[in-house]
């Protein structure tokens, strides 16, 4: 990893990504600092999944360059914990709790090597992180929705990345599970560690985030909240319902 302090985490270059030739990103660049609690919020079909999914390298680009700590991602797999969406993962497959969070440690492993007693103590360490040591042997197909996300978020922290990305970890939870989550989401973040969530909730943007993206196919504008989210750019963002939002046009109103 490159240890330079001005090396940004996550840095996207003139990022283009099209599906059956309708551009999703368009001539996106995207710089994510070192240590940062970073949103990207959007419009619905505002490429947002789809930035997170590239950056994994799981969607090829027609153009642009990604850069994880200024080399390509592919060299560095241990480089990102990710946690999809609830809606795209198979709850129906045949694995419990404790396995799920294990799998975080196979980049470490390699996968013929099995997980041995000090996986096992680093998957119950983050379990009781988010609460579900209870639930180890119990089938993720018979949790809830918020059981589900938290068990997402120990398999993340057992990879011990540099850079987390997570797509809409709020999304389909209850408010205790939501402040629990961002509470962790901090701790991440006081250790150094680089977070980038996909999110939809713009007026707990303040209280959650220090940095935003605001996307819509094209990258609108990108900094740290106080300086981005203001009337232009959440007009910019989302056009005309971007006039309902509480508190952003503060400086407009003094």
């Amino acid at each position: 990893m490159n240890t330079n302090p001005s090396t940004p985490a996550i840095e996207v270059t003139d990022l283009t990504v099209a599906y059956r030739e309708k551009p999703v990103l368009w001539d996106v660049d995207f710089i994510a600092p070192k240590g940062v609690l970073l949103a990207i919020v959007g419009p619905n079909g505002a490429g947002k999944s789809t930035l997170i999914k590239t950056i994994l390298g799981l969607i090829k680009p027609a153009a642009g360059q990604v850069l994880v700590f200024g080399e390509r991602y592919k060299s560095y797999s241990r480089m990102i914990g990710y946690v999809p969406q609830r809606g795209t993962v198979d709850w129906d497959f045949p694995t419990n709790v404790l396995d799920v969070v294990l799998m975080g440690r196979y980049g470490h492993l390699g996968w013929i090597k099995r997980p041995g007693k000090e996986e096992r103590k680093l998957a119950m360490e983050c379990l009781e992180k988010v609460g579900m040591t209870d639930f180890i042997h119990r089938q993720i197909s018979q949790l809830s929705g918020g059981q589900q996300q938290r068990v997402f978020i120990a398999r993340a922290f057992i990879q011990d990345a540099p850079v987390y990305l997570m797509d809409e970890p709020f999304a389909g939870i209850d408010a205790t599970t939501e402040k629990s989550i961002i509470t962790l989401l901090r701790e991440l973040k006081a250790k150094g560690k680089t977070v980038i969530c996909v999110h939809h909730d713009l007026e707990t943007l303040k209280e959650y985030f220090d940095w935003v993206m605001l996307l819509n196919v094209r990258s609108v504008a990108l900094g740290k909240v106080d300086d981005v989210l203001n009337h232009e750019n959440l007009r910019r963002a989302y056009g005309g319902r971007a006039a309902f939002l509480a508190g952003a046009d503060k400086d407009k109103k003094k």
